[in-house]
């Protein structure tokens, strides 16, 4: 969804359908029926299979408070309950939390209210019904994945305001030629670039590019619309920078929650370790994408051979040297990258992002006005309540009731092995698509990795399956910021009309959808992974 939503006034009379229906921000209709369903979730009697989870002696996949053996005398000792709860008081707070879990996730990704309230709404309903004290709320709302997406988005605000962004995307296309150069060069070139600079800033940098780029050959070719060559140049660069954020942890939001529950399970993963597992499937994924686009529609573009790489020299010709506030983005920007490879082991992803931020704002790249316009804070407390949600989940057992509900529907061939990984992976594709990459894995990502044991995989293949495959929401605009700025950037100067509708999308992106899984499985899950080191195995 749009980190930059416009909420506009709504004008239905009240109590019609279209009032009931309300627009994004407002939906009566729905936050009606999500009420509903939680008041349901916290007044029917808790499942005899939640009660004796609660007692069950060291459950698999379960991650238990020190010196304890079930959830019961875990729960309490991590709330220091001066009461000890019973097995069926824990059950029921657990059994609120799922409720909880389904009732955001669809608050998500409808927005039937507006995002910052649904953030905050997970704190009060975690405090209100007791399920986490108020000292755990605030340590779970204030974790290192949380100053690290607010960190990168920041970054992204500097990069842009110096002026960087302009230079960067003439280098990224200054050597493309036509569209096949475009497909097959330029895709896995921006997908790998996608895995360590904000995916959502390249495509938002690209866009305008692209639009002079479709313009020019639009006036070559004696047109005045090229419906393929528009959908090629802005979804596609959607699909591509979409498959790129496998590459490494610093993508954003996603990856940073995933490393925020590995941390939890007590099995951290650095940035070098992400990237050995993620970044060989991007430029295949890319190559993929590329290939689909090109053969389904850059072929019989009237504008096929028009030269990328000319029309961006005439564009950019007064483009000085670099320096002032580009060059030292610039410079910070290569120290990141290198923070983030050596460093983010011992100082965090967030605490190396953090320092960056403060450097732009003592060198003068950025002012604290800058990042209160730039930054969307409803998009970094998003993930803030998606890391308590995944505490209160683990903590509570919550987590892994649904977990094992989950396996229990599953066909017995899928429920070990490789196969639970492709389950895990086709879940995820599912949701990412109506709610945002990041949302979905704070949501599902407690709901997964206890599949880990039960299935006898390793943790981080569970946890990256998920990550990697969040990233493939190329059907629904709502599925990704990306997405959503292609969509609203791809405008014809003149007209103002879109050049790429959201059928587009969904006609586009379920092939797109299909193909990113099965080189996944087959390159990825059955491939290379096979071949690498996987701790403790």
């Amino acid at each position: 969804m749009s980190e930059g939503t416009v909420i506009v006034q709504q004008q239905a009379k009240v109590g019609s359908w279209a009032w009931w229906a309300g627009i994004p921000g407002n939906k009566p209709l729905i936050c009606l029926l999500l009420l509903a369903f939680f008041l349901t979730m916290v007044l029917i009697p808790v499942p005899e299979s939640m009660i004796g989870l609660m007692t069950e002696e060291t459950p698999l996949g379960s991650k238990l408070e020190s010196g304890t053996t079930t959830y019961v005398d875990s729960y309490n000792k991590y709330v220091k309950s001066e009461d000890a709860l019973t097995a069926e008081q824990v059950g029921q707070r657990a059994k609120i939390t799922v409720g909880l879990l389904l009732s955001v996730a669809l608050l998500w990704g409808t927005e039937a209210i507006p995002l910052g309230a649904t953030n905050f709404l997970v704190a009060v309903i975690l405090y209100i019904f007791m399920i986490l004290p108020i000292d755990r709320i605030s340590q779970a709302y204030m974790k290192d994945a949380v100053f690290f997406i607010g960190g990168v988005l920041c970054v992204a605000a500097g990069v842009s305001i110096s002026g960087l962004d302009k230079r960067i995307g003439y280098l990224l296309l200054g050597r493309i030629g036509g569209l096949k150069s475009f497909c097959f060069i330029f895709f896995p070139l921006l997908a790998v670039l996608a895995g360590f600079f904000s995916e959502h800033a390249l495509v938002a940098i690209m866009c305008p590019i692209l639009l002079v780029v479709y313009m020019q050959a639009c006036k070559k070719a004696g047109v005045k619309f090229d419906k393929k060559l528009a959908v090629l140049l802005f979804i596609g660069i959607c699909f591509a920078a979409n498959v790129g954020g496998s590459g490494s942890p610093a993508v954003g939001g996603r990856s940073a929650v995933m490393i925020g529950y590995f941390n939890g399970y007590d099995m951290p993963m650095n940035f070098t370790q992400w990237m050995m597992y993620g970044l060989p499937l991007v430029p295949v994924l890319a190559l993929a994408m590329g290939a689909y686009m090109y053969f389904m529609l850059g072929r019989n573009s009237i504008a096929k051979d028009f030269n990328i790489a000319k029309a961006m020299k005439e564009n950019v010709s007064e483009m000085g040297p670099i320096k002032g506030k580009e060059l030292r983005m610039a410079i910070l920007f290569a120290a990141l990258v290198i923070l983030w490879v050596f460093f983010s082991g011992t100082l965090g992803l967030g605490g190396t992002t953090i320092i960056i931020v403060v450097a732009m704002l003592l060198s003068r790249v950025v002012t604290w006005q800058d990042l209160q316009r730039r930054v969307a804070m409803d998009v970094v407390l998003l993930y803030a309540a998606a890391c308590a949600m995944g505490v209160a989940l683990d903590k509570t057992g919550g987590a892994l009731w649904l977990a094992r509900a989950f396996l229990d529907v599953l066909p017995d061939f899928m429920t070990d092995g490789q196969w639970i990984i492709m389950a895990v992976s086709l879940m995820t594709v599912i949701i990412t698509n109506f709610m945002s990459d990041g949302a979905t894995v704070g949501a599902i990502g407690p709901v997964v990795l206890p599949m880990a044991d039960i299935g006898g995989v390793h943790l981080w293949k569970i946890g990256l399956a998920c990550s990697f495959t969040s990233s493939f929401a190329h059907i629904m605009i709502v599925g990704t910021v990306n997405n959503a700025i292609a969509y609203t950037m791809a405008r014809d100067p003149e007209t103002g009309a879109h050049l790429i509708t959201v059928t587009d999308f969904i006609k586009y992106g379920f092939g797109a959808v299909i193909i990113s899984l099965i080189v996944t499985w087959g390159f990825c899950f059955f491939g290379y992974w096979n071949l690498l080191p996987w701790p403790g195995m």
